[in-house]
């Protein structure tokens, strides 16, 4: 929600130069506003500027710029370097999968016509029946997508994930082609409700804010309730190990400033793994792959076990979990029953954040054997 006076944007140089390579006039011009005016309580990865004439300056922390023009406003003379967008945002094509839910929680997923994940690859049950419906198209992998498709489809806006940085030409593509792309950055926000609150940026580019904020508010009274619980020394929480085994029989982990080690911390429950434990080296990878006797010095006295099944299926009991690896026998865990696993939409489901920390909340604090289900969580057999 926008707060505050709304901020005057000024031209204070305009210089026309002429593109011959597209046809258009491009223009240089400098502006000028104090503060950010969108209200936001975790995310840090983006911040929105509200104009004079009712247009907003969205600003990326990669140094992306854009201009959300509304309809009926004139478009301004840029000089290039700020993308304009222009409501209403009509026919996206959202390749950054994370961002999915997102746009399906403030009612909008209708207007999403094209993904680069296939319909297989989603677990989704709202962006199944849009491909299976035909009301959504998967276009190709983000790198090489169908430029037809998405140019017949009249796409107003490609939202990509870093992973575009790795093609550049096809970011450059979709802009030539008048398209604006968008990288968004949500999975580098430091707390994971930094994720969910990317809500209101997609609510402000599709004139659907107060949906936004309401949705993102529901979500926070979820949370308040589990954080008023908490308060509990660090010595006296509950240990948790996240991962999964691989095909090769390596344990991944995630990495102790990783989000879902996070979630662990924020839900009363003490990450297992330390930061001298899995001596990470510098790069963007949230996880690590360990050897599994490293792992089993590392992890085996942990009072609870979180088997991350996104990747080779849901697993329903501990006998095929032992399977994966025999050394699991042998954990605290294992023997005292306390492995839950993961469901398959855990990661596509960025709304559920909270419910996430509330699962992991109530499996550390011994009330899960009170409820019927967990929302994210199932334990094994």
């Amino acid at each position: 929600m926008m707060t505050g006076k709304l901020k005057f944007i000024i031209p204070l140089i305009v210089c026309n130069i002429f593109c011959c390579s597209c046809g258009t006039v491009k223009t240089t011009t400098e502006t000028a506003h104090s503060e950010s005016q969108m209200n936001l309580e975790y995310a840090e990865q983006f911040s929105v500027y509200s104009l004079d004439d009712g247009s907003y300056e969205i600003d990326i922390a990669d140094g992306q710029k854009f201009l959300l023009v509304p309809k009926g406003v004139p478009e301004p003379e840029t000089d290039g370097s700020i993308t304009v967008i222009r409501q209403p945002v009509e026919n996206i094509y959202v390749a950054a999968s994370s961002s999915m839910d997102l746009f399906d929680g403030i009612g909008v997923l209708d207007e999403v016509k094209m993904t680069s994940t296939k319909l297989s690859d989603w677990s989704l049950p709202a962006v199944r029946n849009a491909l299976e419906s035909g009301n959504m198209t998967y276009v190709g992998k983000y790198s090489t997508p169908d430029y037809e498709t998405v140019i017949s489809e009249n796409c107003g806006l490609a939202l990509e994930s870093t992973m575009i940085y790795h093609s550049p030409e096809t970011k450059e593509q979709l802009e030539s082609l008048g398209i604006p792309v968008m990288v968004e950055r949500s999975s580098y926000e430091p707390h994971p409700l930094g994720r969910l609150e990317w809500i209101k940026l997609y609510g402000l580019i599709m004139g659907r804010e107060k949906e936004a904020e309401d949705f993102f508010n529901e979500k926070m009274k979820i949370f308040g309730e589990v954080s008023a619980n908490t308060d509990i020394p660090e010595d006296e929480r509950q240990t948790v190990s996240f991962f999964y085994i691989t095909a090769n029989g390596y344990a991944n982990v995630r990495k102790s400033g990783d989000y879902i080690s996070k979630m662990i911390e924020l839900a009363g429950g003490r990450y297992v793994f330390t930061a001298d434990d899995l001596n990470t080296e510098e790069n963007a990878l949230s996880t690590m792959n360990m050897d599994i006797e490293s792992f089993y010095q590392k992890a085996k006295d942990a009072d609870f076990i979180i088997y991350n099944s996104t990747i080779d299926g849901e697993l329903e009991t501990i006998a095929q979990l032992v399977e994966k690896s025999e050394l699991l026998a042998d954990f605290k865990a294992v023997k005292n029953n306390n492995v839950w696993c993961t469901e398959k939409n855990t990661f596509q489901q960025t709304t559920g954040v909270s419910e996430m920390i509330h699962d992991i909340h109530m499996i550390v604090t011994g009330q899960a054997d009170e409820m019927e289900q967990l929302e994210f969580l199932h334990r094994l057999k």
